[in-house]
């Protein structure tokens, strides 16, 4: 049994067997953090099941990174009317030439959404070959977030693969990655 005292703290009243309290605190303590860990458990599935059910909903702007020789696309996808910006600048300012043009945008030719999203891209390194294939990449990848189905039409037309083809490197005593000296019979 429990009393109460004048300035509110608890003490135990002892039993007649030697002064052994009846239930050591131990013991109470123990039995109460089981049912609180129970109960914890039980919100914490509740918890994680509410989140299961509730589909994902896609942020406003979604992040593609596309990589090709040394150059390296950083890009933003959003719903819009079919605007591309590549550093500030429309895309055909950019991609003078029209295989870029097409080579950077074929993600959206292929899969029908040109008109459908807003894209802006900050490109840096390489040159415009390197820069319209990370463009390309970057864009196919941002797609495949904001819709799974599209991924099968991108990997078949070869648009989700990153080219892995770079410069070789310089080696010494040679003039370039393979070019060798000029051979000199005397």
């Amino acid at each position: 049994m429990t009393d109460e005292t004048e300035n509110g703290s608890v003490t135990e009243e002892q039993n007649g067997n030697d002064g052994a309290v009846s239930e050591t605190p131990a013991v109470e303590a123990a039995a109460t953090e089981v049912v609180t860990t129970e109960a914890v458990a039980t919100e914490v599935v509740a918890t994680e099941a509410a989140v299961v059910e509730t589909p994902a909903r896609l942020p406003d702007v979604i992040w593609g990174t596309g990589r090709r020789k040394s150059s390296v696309a950083r890009v933003r996808i959003k719903n819009g009317t079919g605007r591309v910006l590549v550093n500030g600048r429309d895309y055909k300012e950019y991609f003078p030439s029209i295989q870029y043009q097409n080579v950077a945008l074929a993600p959206l030719r292929v899969t029908s959404t040109r008109d459908r999203f807003d894209v802006f891209a900050n490109i840096k390194g390489g040159g415009l070959t390197g820069q319209a294939g990370a463009l390309s990449l970057g864009i196919a990848r941002a797609m495949k977030i904001i819709d799974q189905s599209l991924e099968e039409t991108l990997r078949e037309k070869n648009l989700m693969t990153r080219d892995p083809r770079m410069k070789e490197r310089k080696k010494y005593g040679l003039h370039g990655a393979r070019r060798g000296v000029q051979f000199s019979k005397r």
